[in-house]
């Protein structure tokens, strides 16, 4: 599926990682926790390297980037040095790869960076900067009232903030449909494309949804 852009979004940069490249890390750190490296859990990405690549053409280097578990792809696309990156992977800290350097957040708590994001926004608009946040989130994440409590707020003070619905139709491991009933409408202001993760939620290997 492709991208929805909003049009009021412009290119910011050509993106020199490639699709291989990405594939590649996320390889090598599914064999090195396969192999009992890496000493926390991982959440790995797959299928959505050619989206993830579009998106970060409009996203500055200077810009906020929060994300929540699975970051290894929005990390590198956002300047992390990749041994550096892997070596925090085997060190434990997957789920929270966070630089004041590369102004990158993540949380391994549901709708966690939202408020956070929220917050950078509102200072950004305050100091007068020219630099923007852009938040990711999951299909899960965008159910919860936390999201749409934020995106309210950030529409009515016209704060700096993309928002970006990463949508796998999975709240876990349960179809997000079955989870909550009906899905909510993604507004056209914010930044949307469906993908199918190859890899199970946390981990690796076969899972079985419930």
């Amino acid at each position: 599926m492709s991208v929805r852009i909003p049009k009021h979004l412009e290119k910011k940069r050509d993106v020199t990682i490639t699709r291989e490249e990405l594939i590649e890390f996320e390889t090598e750190v599914k064999n090195r926790y396969e192999d009992g490296e890496v000493k926390a859990p991982i959440h790995l990405a797959k299928d959505n390297e050619d989206e993830l690549i579009e998106i970060f053409q409009y996203i500055s280097p200077n810009d906020w980037v929060f994300q929540a578990w699975r970051n290894h792809y929005h990390a590198l696309l956002h300047g992390f040095d990749r041994q550096q990156l892997m070596d925090d992977i085997v060190e434990g800290r997957s789920m929270a790869t966070s630089s004041n350097v590369h102004k990158f957040y993540s949380s391994a708590i549901v709708g966690g960076v939202i408020p956070i994001a929220l917050g950078t926004a509102m200072a950004l608009k305050r100091n007068n900067s020219d630099d923007k946040v852009w938040c990711f989130v999951g299909d899960m994440t965008f159910e919860t009232g936390v999201f749409h409590e934020s995106y309210k707020y950030a529409k009515n003070f016209d704060l700096p903030i993309q928002f970006v619905v990463e949508d796998n139709n999975l709240s876990v491991h349960t179809p997000t449909d079955a989870a909550w009933g009906k899905r909510q409408d993604v507004p056209d202001d914010v930044v949307y494309y469906g993908y199918e993760n190859g890899y199970p939620h946390h981990g690796t290997g076969a899972w079985v949804n419930f």
